[in-house]
């Protein structure tokens, strides 16, 4: 099954209109004709049924023959808070595989240590679409602007918070021994210079318990895949 992607579709719409890109798309690579159906989510946990009424490739129309929403197969709330890496090619691979994984929430952490300082939010946000898509998923998980870490830790934080982190020498606990299940859950993750001692200290104090996630130093990227996987991990 293809899924496409519309966010103004709703239970109540009878009859969507795509615009000329999705047009072309639709009926000149597809090659979808009048009677087709297609199948669209509004990234609010909704699948929607469409029928072409119209197959045009500047204007294909078509009418709402179903909808249903589908529950969220995962019974928790999995929010990563993680600095974009130098190599933003690093950072996108991250948001493909963890939005194919599962996750609820993404904020891009500005840290002291962090090497890359501007992220193009518009193009992080089609890369999380497009893993949504690709992986039969009907939430669009939620990709935030670039955030402060002060800013971010200071904010209204709900649930069990955890911050991954390289230092040696403060205690840390494996995830697993640490994880309520079926809860809402924050996992901060750091740059490649990993976090200052002060930002550790200050995520501390906030309520973020210092966790492990294995016994080899991993790159930031591959740090928030498997924070991802390991909380997925333990609800199977």
């Amino acid at each position: 099954m293809q899924l496409f992607y519309n966010p103004e579709i709703s239970e109540e719409t009878q009859e969507l209109t795509f615009n000329k890109e999705e047009s072309r798309h639709i009926v000149r690579v597809l090659r979808k004709k009048e009677g087709d159906i297609l199948h669209i989510t509004n990234g609010n946990g909704f699948l929607f049924s469409v029928e072409i009424v119209f197959a045009n490739d500047k204007k294909c129309v078509s009418k709402v023959i179903d909808s249903q929403e589908i529950k969220n197969n995962r019974d928790y709330y999995l929010h990563v808070a993680i600095a974009p890496t130098k190599n933003i090619d690093r950072f996108e691979w991250f948001l493909e595989k963890a939005t194919e994984i599962g996750i609820d929430e993404i904020t891009p952490l500005l840290c002291k240590n962090s090497e890359r300082k501007i992220i193009k939010h518009e193009r992080l946000s089609k890369i999380v679409l497009s893993a949504m898509k690709q992986s039969l998923q009907y939430k669009l998980p939620k990709l935030n602007e670039l955030t402060n870490f002060n800013d971010f830790i200071n904010s209204d934080l709900e649930g069990q918070l955890f911050v991954a982190h390289c230092e040696d020498d403060i205690q840390k606990i494996g995830l697993k021994q640490l994880v309520k299940l079926q809860f809402k859950y924050t996992i901060l993750i750091g740059p490649e210079g990993d976090f200052s001692n002060e930002e550790i200290e200050k995520s501390k104090e906030a309520g973020f318990a210092p966790i492990s996630l294995g016994h080899t130093r991993l790159r930031t990227e591959t740090a928030g895949v498997t924070s991802v996987q390991n909380i997925s991990f333990l609800h199977q």
